[in-house]
């Protein structure tokens, strides 16, 4: 509006043209539209007073010539003025249209070219918050001249600078430890840490797993993706530059020394939460479709303040389903029953895995325990029996969480956990589903829709 009132000068003389135009049109056909004549009988042939007037079959028809000095009489037939009428309203109408289409691209041009460039960058920062970037503009924390080159979305680190920012890899910058590698805390400078990992060459399959971190997670930008920001290639090791998840992983939260206590049961659901809107972000509105095929609690990351991302991609697409060209991957304890025995791969299986990550935020076990040398036992076999026993179910709940929440909550996240790992692909729910599911169950400052 405000843009229309500061091109008043141009539009208001448009809108007197169609104004005119329209009254051009119209008004003439209105003036004789509106005329009135006396109806027929009341007219007479002028006659002297001593004449008679002549019989009324002497009334001279239609199509016979007037006398001379007697007026005629045109009658005006109603189907000819409303076609006037109509074709001066379409005439009207669509020198309206144009004007008002003219002065909607006029305005979308204006737009275009007269933002100020504060403002865009504005824009983009606040997208770039909403999508969970907040690092800021990652390439501006790295040193140009330490920048090898580009892929993609991704950025090429020098070797030398990542053996300074890690200390040449020195133990004690050793976060954690994985089977692919080690992974490091790295000081790139004096505001900016990231997370490196130093893959293994020896470890099979290391190569693709590699190049399918670097080919998906530089296309894959989502509040609940790790964020990857650069890799580096020296030899025959690989290195990848990640974000720095100041919390750890899920895992180490849960069944390190702290077992759990720094997880409430409101920032476990919002948790659960963020897990499945990554899934849901893979599954439905990637193109192709992703299925990830390796989710377990070692690969959900929290940041410090506990918002959770999905990483470590063993991804698949629905692509090479169709071609066979995936292969078995997953930890025991999360791969579906139909995936681990007949490597059949869905979006199902990872719904699975997000069920079993659940039990363990739920219950606080690992998905498999050792209960002798030769006898292990998975969390869902020993928890089913006992998920759809109200009576059972409190006692069985993470003592650090236990008699904390609402009891009608905890039945409904127990009831999404036991749908999530049924033995059935078809029995369980889509991800979408899960997710709309947990919403009611989280705060509102965490993300949800729950007032406390």
């Amino acid at each position: 509006m405000n843009l229309l009132l500061r091109n008043k000068t141009c539009v208001i003389p448009i809108w007197v043209f169609s104004c005119l135009a329209v009254l051009v049109f119209l008004l003439p056909i209105r003036v004789y539209a509106s005329r009135t004549y006396p109806p027929l009988s009341s007219i007479a042939d002028p006659v002297l007073p001593t004449e008679k007037k002549p019989p009324f079959s002497q009334i001279p028809k239609d199509n016979e010539a007037l006398s001379p000095g007697v007026s005629g009489i045109k009658v005006v037939h109603h189907e000819d003025l409303n076609k006037k009428i109509l074709v001066a309203l379409i005439i009207a109408s669509t020198l309206l249209a144009g004007i008002l289409l003219f002065l909607f691209c006029f305005w979308i041009s204006k737009q275009k070219h007269s933002e100020p460039l504060n403002a865009t960058n504005k824009i983009t920062k606040t997208q770039d918050a909403s999508k969970g970037l907040s690092l800021g503009p990652i390439f501006e924390k790295f040193t140009p001249s330490r920048i090898v080159g580009k892929k993609g979305s991704v950025t090429v680190i020098d070797y030398e600078w990542l053996i300074s920012a890690t200390n040449n890899f020195h133990e004690d910058n050793i976060v954690r430890t994985e089977i692919s590698g080690h992974v490091y805390k790295a000081h790139f400078n004096d505001h900016f840490i990231a997370a490196v990992k130093r893959l293994h060459s020896g470890v099979q399959d290391a190569q693709k797993g590699f190049e399918n971190e670097v080919d998906w997670l530089g296309k894959l930008k989502h509040q609940n993706i790790i964020n990857l920001l650069g890799y580096c290639v020296h030899d025959d090791t690989r290195f990848l530059i990640y974000e720095m998840m100041h919390q750890g992983s899920l895992e180490s939260q849960l069944h390190g020394p702290s077992h759990g206590r720094a997880l409430t049961w409101h920032r476990r659901m919002k948790i659960a939460l963020d897990i499945a809107r990554g899934l849901e972000y893979l599954h439905e509105r990637c193109n192709p479709p992703v299925i990830h095929r390796d989710l377990k609690s070692s690969n959900i990351f929290l940041d410090s303040k506990f918002h959770a991302k999905i990483s470590d991609f063993g991804m698949a697409t629905t692509e090479l389903l169709a071609k066979n060209k995936v292969k078995l991957s997953g930890m025991s304890g999360y791969v579906a029953p139909e995936y681990l025995s007949e490597g059949k791969l869905t979006d199902k299986s990872d719904v699975y895995a997000f069920g079993v990550i659940l039990l363990e935020l739920l219950i606080g076990r690992r998905p498999v325990e050792k209960m002798s040398p030769s006898l292990f036992q998975s969390i869902v076999t020993w928890a089913m029996p006992q998920l759809t026993d109200r009576s059972k179910l409190p006692k069985i709940v993470d003592p650090v969480i236990r008699d904390t929440m609402d009891l009608k909550h905890l039945y409904q996240v127990a009831a999404v956990a036991v749908l999530c790992v049924q033995p059935e692909p078809s029995y369980r729910p889509l991800i979408t589903d899960v997710l709309h599911s947990f919403i009611p169950l989280v705060p509102a400052e965490l993300g949800g829709s729950l007032r406390v």
